[in-house]
């Protein structure tokens, strides 16, 4: 038994989870989600939680359990809380800023970077360094969050790129080192 799997998703107040065959509809104050889950595994909502179960104890049935576990309740955390990935920007001049909706990123090139903000997302940007994402979906906060840093990725010399918040960046020593 998988032990995330076996594990009950708690449904708060103000959230509706509906099951329609392979579909999981969530819907909260913050928006609503749908996902089609894998075949092999059933989710049924009983009361105030979620329960997902396997129809056998076939390989890919014991894989996806703690998957399917782990989608719903991303869902319903992301209805009722939100997700959000915070960028840093390091280096001298490189900095972003709002146009509109979208992010203007002056990260070392000739020319800004324009990134576009897909529905469901939300930039802020509290500081020039700084660039907050927000959104429901746990997904597409993080592989925007990807799309950004891959503009200018941190390098291994002197830190400077896009890096996310914490994030520990191993330094090299560099050519006067190795004398």
């Amino acid at each position: 038994m998988s032990r995330i799997g076996k594990l009950p998703v708690p449904v708060p107040s103000g959230v509706s989870v509906n099951v329609d065959g392979l579909t999981v509809e969530v819907k909260g104050p913050k928006g609503e989600l749908t996902q089609t889950m894998p075949e092999g595994v059933q989710v049924s909502v009983e009361g105030d939680q979620v329960i997902v179960t396997r129809d056998g104890d076939q390989r890919f049935q014991r894989a996806r359990h703690g998957l399917v576990r782990s989608l719903v309740a991303n869902m319903v955390l992301g209805v009722t809380d939100g997700y959000q990935k915070n960028l840093k920007l390091v280096g001298v001049g490189y900095r972003a800023a709002l146009k509109g909706s979208d992010i203007e990123l002056q990260v070392g090139f000739s020319h800004p970077v324009l990134i576009e903000c897909p529905d469901g997302i939300a930039f802020t940007v509290p500081d020039q360094t700084t660039i907050l994402i927000n959104g429901i979906n746990k997904a597409d906060v993080g592989q925007i969050a990807a799309n950004i840093r891959k503009v200018r990725p941190p390098e291994p010399y002197k830190g400077k790129g896009i890096q996310y918040e914490g994030e520990k960046i191993r330094r090299k020593a560099g050519k006067a080192a190795g004398r």
